[in-house]
């Protein structure tokens, strides 16, 4: 999607001027004619590439799962959709939030749906959220989808926080470890360094390999720290193009022990959210795309898209998932169970929670494994050097 400023004149000769997301220039004329105004300048933003840190304006699972749960109490209490949006847009604390949650209300007024309004701003709302909305639009039970939606996001909020959190002290642990050798290496060698060097003794290889690297580190600290910030920006850059997240996503599924841990978080998801919305109405064809985009893995995305093909021609869904690398032979079992009573959507919402505390336990078990690796690899580092200096310490000691 595109995002274009517009200018637009009303019936009553008044301009109004702002922001569309659309494929085209075309579909922006589209809406704005379809309000009732005239076009009168369309321009396409385009945005500099610049670093900037941004992490206020992210809309977390977090936020949704809120904003979720606090229409939901407002719909269910008789609140229009109006007065709930502006009374959220007031509330909420995401300033990303806030101003698109403004801008719905606006469109709102207009007379536009909810899920076209909220639609249009798709870097915002999940197309998973949209599409449930325009469900409970259609059958009437908004405010149930809005309180199924709050506990789908609670849930996810829930799994990323233990992701999180496990991984909090492995990542301390290393930069400690790092920044520990670091240190040593830039700092203090150097003294044991001069203190060899005015010694007429012979330094053993492990020594001498420590000398050159603790020169190297010495020489160049300034030059490394630029090159590794540099390295920083260019993957960031990197992961976010099409070709990084392929990439990135083969890495995810084919390492030793994080592979196991990211397939289980892509089947708790893909269940979880194809249950969500199965349940609320809609069909497995309109479900299964919505299901690609919420798995964070693009090889993931790519088998759905492939599972879908083969659920169009009539193959039904579990053979398609039998066939599929990504997914275990028991939530082939399971949907294949769904299919037969009829009952797909309650079974993969059974298979959900079990998968859960599968990604729950394997979070436990990954961490207990990197730890223990973590401290004897610094274990390893550290002992290296220390016999590296002692080395040649016990010769002087001895030779006096």
């Amino acid at each position: 999607m595109k995002k274009f400023k517009y200018r637009a004149m009303k019936k009553d000769g008044g301009k109004i001027d702002g922001d569309y997301e659309a494929n085209c220039e075309e579909d922006v004329i589209s809406m704005i004619t379809s309000n009732g105004y005239y076009p009168l300048k369309i321009e396409e933003v385009i945005e500099s590439a610049k670093i900037e840190f941004k992490f206020r304006e992210k809309v977390t699972s977090k936020d949704m799962s809120i904003f979720c749960r606090q229409m939901y109490t407002m719909l269910d209490a008789g609140v229009s959709i109006n007065n709930a949006l502006n009374m959220l847009s007031n509330q909420v604390s995401n300033k990303k939030l806030k101003t698109t949650l403004a801008e719905v209300e606006e469109a709102v007024k207009k007379g536009e749906m909810l899920s076209q309004s909220m639609g249009k701003h798709s870097t915002v709302f999940p197309k998973l959220l949209i599409s449930m909305i325009e469900s409970g639009e259609v059958s009437g039970n908004l405010d149930e989808m809005m309180l199924r939606m709050s506990v789908h996001f609670e849930k996810e909020t829930k799994m990323n926080n233990k992701i999180k959190a496990a991984m909090t002290y492995p990542t301390i642990l290393s930069i400690v470890a790092v920044s520990a050798v670091m240190f040593i290496m830039t700092f203090v060698m150097p003294t044991f360094i001069e203190m060899f060097e005015t010694e007429d003794i012979q330094l053993p290889l492990a020594t001498k390999i420590l000398m050159g690297i603790s020169g190297f580190l010495s020489n160049n600290i300034m030059l490394i720290i630029i090159a590794i910030i540099l390295i920083v920006i260019a993957f960031n850059f990197y992961k976010k193009t099409e070709n990084g997240l392929i990439r990135l996503s083969k890495i995810k599924l084919k390492l030793p022990i994080i592979g196991n841990l990211t397939k289980k978080i892509i089947v708790s998801r893909f269940t979880r959210t194809l249950s969500t919305l199965l349940s609320s109405g809609v069909s497995l064809v309109q479900a299964l795309p919505i299901v690609a985009g919420v798995l964070g893995n693009k090889i993931a995305e790519g088998e759905i898209f492939k599972i879908t093909e083969r659920v169009v021609r009539g193959d039904g869904l579990s053979e398609p998932i039998r066939e599929c690398d990504i997914f275990p032979e028991m939530l082939a079992s399971m949907v294949s169970i769904g299919e037969e009573s009829g009952s797909l959507d309650d079974i993969l919402n059974k298979t959900a929670d079990f998968y859960d505390e599968e990604v729950e336990q394997t979070i436990q078990t990954t961490t207990a494994l990197i730890e223990p690796l973590l401290i004897v690899v610094m274990g390893v580092a550290i002992g290296f050097i220390v016999i590296s200096i002692m080395l040649p310490m016990f010769d002087m000691y001895s030779g006096m």
